[in-house]
């Protein structure tokens, strides 16, 4: 794709894009069109900075985020590459060297041996402070040219398949667009104008959430129940997770790294709306109460402090029956959502931008608005969906149990990794070559959501672990035939690394290692099935 340098010079006339939503993903995509050439209108009913949770980064962020950075040559994306790069763009930001997960049981003292831990390499993930980051990008795409209006509601739209897209704003503006991203949220004007929304929802799995922002928030590390603990990083220098039955609660610091200038800590607790119905009581008593039922969390919260007010809500799932329409996208939260369970929503956004940015680029410089050109993206955001909703519900349900839980983080983490191989060899490949054709691999298989060739290996591992958990969910299996199918699941599926211990109960505190590194690649090129091998070729790790 060749790409241009100058920004366009906005016209009365009209935007061929027009983005509802001013938050980390329309102002991302804002500046890869705008530095393309894409006349682009911004818009948003808030303004920067603000408060918004979706802090935590996985691996599969950077390597998508540095794609769309070196593809559309937009610089400024990778940032999201890394700790030391972020720290730059916004000094309250913390480090994510791991993701923790310790296990409690109501009534009983936290088992030692019920943790798991997913190191990361120092100075690579991060836990975004979204008011200055959302900021950042949405200023960014206003410097390659993209017309920005914040504290602008959109009242009303017109869609015409054969001219575009009208806005009307609570002022009274008329906004004209060839083409619409609504990248807005739950509350889409798209989504409710056209009767988008699932009703019911297809999403399988089931929580409403409480959050917020603490200070005075104490490291696990400190806790009575963690002295015990010999995971192989802090538990503070990362993303916590304390998972239960019903649910989890989330602990992710921003003041965990020496050069820290923030002490804000972000909160929140996912919890099974059928198993713990919404109280009349406000989110901080619920919360207290909460605390009260483990007292081994408790510890962490003895000292903290609110520094906003809770949000609450109800059910958080929702899904859309289309994606893309006659001159319309939903995006981002406007397409769905599913769970803040492993950090998926950046990665899921940066992944359909990338699918998404190339072919609006395409369409205005062909002034071909056609439904088909962006059919593939509605598969690739249902296919992401789907995938994290099979996560999450499976997860769930496993947290019912420890055996059945300490197995389906194992195929988490077959997922996101054996995602990110393929990815990272893309991102090889371009570098060497420079050839945009490239990323036409990470469309082409039969899996959107999961890339080729490792997608039809790991989506039928997400239907066998599903499956599984739905028949305890429905009371026809116990817990711990469930975990014993699943582990002699796992130790029969050859496309899974061996070196990473997938299959092994015991495994649950891998160190990260360079010879770890090393053994996988030498697995991959060597012993892998020969479908896979494909994908561990050339400068990946």
């Amino acid at each position: 794709m060749a790409v241009t340098t100058e920004s366009p010079e906005l016209s009365s006339g009209g935007y061929d894009v027009a983005i509802l939503g001013a938050g980390i993903a329309g102002g991302i995509l804002a500046a890869v069109l705008a530095r393309n050439g894409v006349r682009v209108l911004l818009l948003d009913a808030g303004a920067h900075p603000r408060f918004a949770v979706g802090e935590s980064t996985i691996p599969y962020t950077s390597t998508i985020s540095q794609i769309i950075a070196e593809r559309y040559r937009v610089p400024e994306i990778a940032t999201l590459t890394g700790f030391d790069e972020m720290r730059k763009v916004s000094p309250a930001i913390g480090q994510k060297r791991n993701f923790g997960f310790v296990y409690h049981e109501e009534g009983k003292p936290q088992d030692p041996e019920q943790i798991n831990q997913e190191v990361i390499p120092a100075n690579v993930e991060m836990h975004l402070f979204r008011q200055d980051v959302d900021a950042y990008f949405y200023h960014v795409a206003l410097k390659y040219g993209a017309e920005g209006r914040l504290a602008t509601r959109v009242t009303d739209i017109e869609i015409d398949p054969d001219s575009g897209v009208t806005l009307l704003s609570d002022a009274g503006e008329r906004f004209h667009a060839a083409y619409l991203v609504d990248g807005s949220g739950f509350r889409s004007p798209v989504a409710q104008k056209l009767g988008l929304r699932d009703e019911p929802t297809r999403a399988r799995h089931h929580c409403r959430s409480l959050f917020t922002h603490m200070v005075g928030v104490t490291p696990f590390d400190d806790a009575t129940a963690a002295q015990k603990h010999t995971q192989p990083v802090p538990w503070h220098q990362g993303t916590l997770h304390h998972v239960f039955k019903g649910g989890w609660l989330w602990v992710i610091p921003f003041d965990n790294h020496e050069s820290a200038v923030n002490p804000l800590c972000s909160v929140g607790l996912s919890l099974d709306e059928r198993m713990y119905p919404k109280p009349d009581s406000p989110p901080e008593d619920e919360f207290g109460t909460f605390l009260q039922r483990f007292p081994e969390i408790a510890e962490q919260f003895r000292d903290a402090r609110l520094a906003r007010p809770w949000v609450s809500t109800d059910r958080l799932q929702y899904s859309a029956s289309n994606t893309v329409g006659d001159r319309y996208c939903l995006t981002a939260h406007a397409a769905g959502f599913i769970d803040a369970l492993y950090s998926r929503g950046l990665t899921n956004t940066m992944t359909v931008i990338n699918s998404l940015a190339g072919r609006l680029i395409a369409a205005a410089r062909a002034d071909d608005w056609s439904t088909e050109r962006f059919a593939y993206v509605d598969k690739l955001q249902q296919g992401l969906f789907d995938v994290h909703d099979d996560l999450v519900y499976s997860s769930y349900i496993g947290f019912g149990h420890y055996d059945l839980w300490n197995a389906v983080v194992r195929v988490w983490k077959a997922t996101s990794f054996l995602s990110w191989v393929p990815t990272q060899k893309v991102l090889s490949d371009f570098r060497r070559s420079q050839d945009d054709t490239v990323f036409g691999s990470l469309e082409s298989g039969a899996t959107p959501g999961l890339p080729e060739p490792t997608g039809e290996d790991v989506q039928a591992l997400l239907a066998f672990t599903r499956n599984t958990c739905r028949r305890v969910e429905a009371g026809e299996l116990p817990a711990a035939d469930a975990a014993a199918q699943l582990w002699a699941r796992l130790r029969a599926s050859d496309f899974l690394p061996e070196p990473l211990g997938l299959a092994d109960p015991a495994n649950r505190t891998p160190l990260n290692t360079p010879e770890l590194k090393r053994s996988v690649r030498d697995w991959g090129l060597h012993k892998a099935p020969e479908h896979i091998r494909l994908a561990f070729q050339g400068d990946v790790f």
